[in-house]
C-alpha cells in the first residue's frame, strides 16, 4: 500500500529517481494549467450550494481564525444534518466534499478516501442541466459547474488520490471525463490546489484561507501542499487562538507527517506562554483538552512541585468533565499520562489511592510505579529518564520544579530520624550566583514539615560568594521543635557521603538555620570544572534530622 504521504516531485520520494533524475521540488508547469494542448482529461466540478449561514467564498469569506472555527463547526453540524436526512443516505452519486467529516458520527465512509465521478457523457451543459434520478434527490442544488483540462500524469505525480483513479486498471480509468462534487464554500480551496500541484505555489496567505486548502490537500492526498501549507501557517504570527485550533484540526489532518511541525509549534507556542501556570489559572481551566495537553507534556513548566500538577489536572477535570465516568475516562486515556506521578511525594500518592476520579487499578499501578522509582538509585533514575527522554509520556523525567525533588527515609526506633537526600545539577548550581537560592520540597519529621534550601551567600570573612546549605521549619503556629542535623556531600576521590556540619537547633515555625560556606570554599573553587563535589555534573547533598529527646 502506498503512503499517504507519498508526492512523486517531493525530493524526499524514492519513486522520484525513477521518473525523472531532473525533478525537483520546484518543478513548475503552471504553463499547462487548464490548457487543452497540455492535458488528457476533463475535470468537471459540480458547485453545491452550502447551508444559508456558510459563506460561499470558503476561507477567504472568513476574516479571523474565529470565524474559520465557527464555520467548520456549521459544516459539521450540516453534514450531521445531512445524515439524518432518509434522503440523502441513499443518494448514489457520492459527494467529493472536503467538509469537516472527521468527527461526524454515521459519516464512516468520509474517513476513507474521497470518491471522484467518472462519466461517459462528456457534455457540461447536459450534465449541469441532468434531471437523472440519481441526481434529483432533494439534499443539494448544483449551483455550477466548472470545467479544467488537466493532466494525470502531473495530478498523478502529487497525490495518490489522482494516481489510484487513474490507474486501477478499471473502465472508469480508461474514461476522459472526471466529475467531482463539492461545497461552494469549498471551490476556492480546490482551485487553490488545484494551481498548486502544477505550479508549487498558492496565491493566498490568511490563515483562514490557508487552513481551506490544508484540509483540501489532506483530503486529496497532496503532501507537498501539506507542508507548503503548514509552513505559511508556522510563519504568521502564533495567538492563543490559533495554536489551539491547529491542535484541534480532523484526525485525519493532525496524523499527517507534513503537519506534524505546525501542531509541534503550536504545542511550544502554548507550553511557552502558560509556562508559570500560576499567572494563568483562570484562563488554564477554560482551555479545552488539546491546550491543557500540550502544556502539561512541557518539561520546563514552572510549578511548585508535580503535587501542583496533579492539584490542576484534577482541578482542569472536574471544571470540564462534571460527569464522574466521563471524567475517569479522560483522566485515564489522555491526562493521566502527562502527570509525572514519580515525583509526588508519598503523601500526596496516598491520596490517589482514596481519589474516585482516578481508575482504582490505575491509581494502584501508578502509585506502585512510583513507589519502585522513588526506591531505585540515582543513576538509575536518570537512565530509567534517559529512556524515555523520546517519548511522549515522559513520567521519568524532572520537570524544572520550584521546589526540588528529595528522597527521604524516616526512621521511628531507636530514636524519631530521616535523612534527607536532595541532588543539584550544576546548572542549577550555576543559575544561583549571585545571591540566588532554591528549595526542596518539603518532608515531615514528628508531624512537621521541613525544607532543605541552598543558597549562593555572602562569605562575610573573605568577602567573597559561596555555597550555603540550609534547614528550615514551615510556619505552624507556635509549635517549638529541638533537632540535631548533620549536613554531608558526596566528594570525590571516593563519592562517599562526606560529613561537612553539625548542628543542633530548637526550632520555632518559620525560622531556618544551616552554614553559609558548606564547603569552606570560594565560589569559583566549588564550581570550577575539577571541583571535588560535582560527579557527573550532580552535587549529592545528605541532611540527617534527629529529634532531640
Amino acid at each position: 500500500m502506498r503512503d499517504k504521504n507519498l508526492d512523486l516531485f517531493d525530493p524526499r520520494s524514492v519513486m522520484e529517481s525513477d521518473y525523472s533524475p531532473t525533478a525537483s521540488r520546484d518543478a513548475d508547469f503552471a504553463f499547462a494549467f487548464n490548457d487543452s494542448n497540455f492535458s488528457d482529461r476533463v475535470l468537471r466540478i459540480e458547485i453545491m450550494a452550502d447551508s444559508p449561514d456558510v459563506p460561499s467564498d470558503g476561507g477567504d469569506g472568513c476574516q479571523s481564525l474565529a470565524d474559520w472555527a465557527r464555520h467548520r463547526k456549521r459544516r459539521r453540524e450540516d453534514n450531521k444534518k445531512s445524515v439524518d436526512a432518509a434522503g440523502c443516505a441513499e443518494e448514489q452519486i457520492l459527494n467529493c466534499n472536503l467538509a469537516d467529516t472527521d468527527d461526524v458520527a454515521g459519516f464512516e465512509n468520509e474517513d476513507e478516501e474521497p470518491v471522484a465521478m467518472n462519466e461517459e457523457s462528456p457534455s457540461g451543459d447536459e450534465a449541469a442541466n441532468s434531471n437523472d434520478s440519481n441526481w434529483s434527490m432533494d439534499c443539494s442544488t448544483v449551483l455550477r459547474v466548472k470545467t479544467l483540462h488537466i493532466s494525470s500524469p502531473i495530478l498523478a505525480a502529487k497525490s495518490p488520490f489522482f494516481y489510484k483513479l487513474f490507474s486501477n486498471g478499471m473502465r472508469e480509468s480508461e474514461q476522459r471525463h472526471v466529475t467531482l462534487r463539492i461545497n461552494a464554500s469549498e471551490e476556492a480551496a480546490l482551485m487553490e490546489l488545484l494551481n498548486f500541484m502544477y505550479s508549487n505555489t498558492l496565491s493566498t496567505s490568511t490563515a483562514p484561507a490557508l487552513l481551506d486548502v490544508l484540509m483540501a490537500a489532506d483530503k486529496f492526498e497532496v503532501a507537498s501542499c501539506m507542508r507548503h501549507c503548514s509552513r505559511l501557517l508556522r510563519n504568521l504570527p502564533m495567538t492563543p487562538e490559533s495554536a489551539l485550533l491547529y491542535l484541534e484540526l480532523p484526525s485525519s489532518v493532525l496524523m499527517a507527517d507534513a503537519v506534524q511541525p505546525l501542531t509541534d509549534a503550536a504545542k511550544q507556542f502554548l507550553a511557552a506562554r502558560y509556562k508559570d501556570i500560576t499567572k494563568f489559572q483562570e484562563e488554564v481551566m477554560s482551555l479545552p483538552l488539546a491546550g491543557i495537553e500540550a502544556i502539561l507534556s512541557s518539561d520546563d513548566l514552572q510549578v511548585a512541585s508535580e503535587d501542583a500538577v496533579y492539584d490542576l489536572v484534577l482541578k482542569w477535570a472536574r471544571t470540564q468533565y462534571p460527569k464522574l465516568e466521563e471524567r475517569k475516562e479522560i483522566l485515564g486515556s489522555r491526562l493521566g499520562r502527562y502527570i509525572r506521578f514519580p515525583y509526588m511525594t508519598c503523601r500526596k500518592l496516598k491520596k490517589i489511592l482514596t481519589c474516585n476520579d482516578f481508575d482504582h487499578d490505575l491509581a494502584s499501578k501508578v502509585v506502585l510505579e512510583s513507589l519502585f522509582f522513588k526506591a531505585e538509585a540515582p543513576h538509575r533514575q536518570r537512565a530509567l529518564a534517559a529512556e524515555e527522554s523520546a517519548t511522549t509520556s515522559r513520567r521519568f523525567v524532572e520537570r524544572a520544579y520550584k521546589y526540588r525533588p528529595i528522597k527521604v527515609i524516616e526512621f521511628e526506633m531507636p530514636r524519631h530520624q530521616c535523612v534527607v537526600y536532595l541532588d543539584l545539577k550544576r546548572e542549577e548550581c550555576a543559575n544561583l550566583f549571585p545571591n540566588g537560592r532554591v528549595y526542596s520540597q518539603a518532608f515531615h519529621l514528628g508531624g512537621q514539615g521541613f525544607f532543605l534550601s541552598a543558597h549562593c551567600n555572602m562569605d562575610q570573612q573573605n568577602s567573597s560568594n559561596c555555597f550555603g546549605l540550609f534547614l528550615g521549619m514551615q510556619e505552624k503556629g507556635s509549635v517549638t521543635f529541638a533537632v540535631d542535623y548533620e549536613f554531608s556531600a558526596r566528594s570525590k576521590p571516593t563519592e562517599e557521603y562526606i560529613s561537612k556540619y553539625k548542628g543542633n537547633y530548637t526550632f520555632t515555625g518559620g525560622k531556618a538555620v544551616g552554614y553559609r560556606n558548606l564547603f569552606a570554599i570560594p565560589w569559583a573553587s566549588f564550581m570550577a570544572e575539577d571541583s571535588l563535589y560535582f560527579i557527573n555534573g550532580i552535587l549529592h547533598l545528605r541532611a540527617e534530622l534527629t529529634i532531640r529527646q
